[in-house]
């Protein structure tokens, strides 16, 4: 992440909402049996989320692929606190309000499949 974008945040917990497949695990890797880390997630994850944060985990992935995505989670200890099931294929739209000081409160990326979230979020102690 030499190059990466910076986005700079306040100090309050977030909630985070990530897509799984293209996004964390390699698209479609979990059809073989086992999730395939993509590089520079689980850096990602250590750099940018705190303990005190909430990961939802979002999929198009059918229910039935649950076990496989727990295990895979808890194979990569990634902090993911809940995952969400069988969301349909189209674009997810978080719709959020800012706060009266003015802090926007919703954060959205669009990365290249299967490869490094090259953003790292700044937390300004300020907002």
């Amino acid at each position: 992440m030499n190059n990466c974008n910076k986005i700079t945040v306040s100090s309050l917990n977030k909630t985070w909402l990530l897509d799984l497949d293209g996004t964390v695990f390699f698209h479609n890797s979990y059809i073989e049996g086992e999730d395939k880390l993509i590089d520079g997630v689980k850096e990602f994850f250590e750099k940018n989320i705190r303990e005190e944060d909430y990961v939802i985990g979002l999929t198009s992935r059918r229910s039935i692929f649950k076990e496989i995505t727990m295990k895979s989670i808890k194979k990569h200890s990634l902090k993911i606190d809940q995952v969400i099931f069988n969301l349909p294929y189209g674009e997810r739209i978080i719709i959020n309000d800012k706060k009266p000081s003015g802090l926007i409160t919703a954060v959205s990326l669009n990365i290249t499949r299967d490869k490094a979230i090259d953003t790292e979020f700044i937390i300004d102690e300020n907002l």
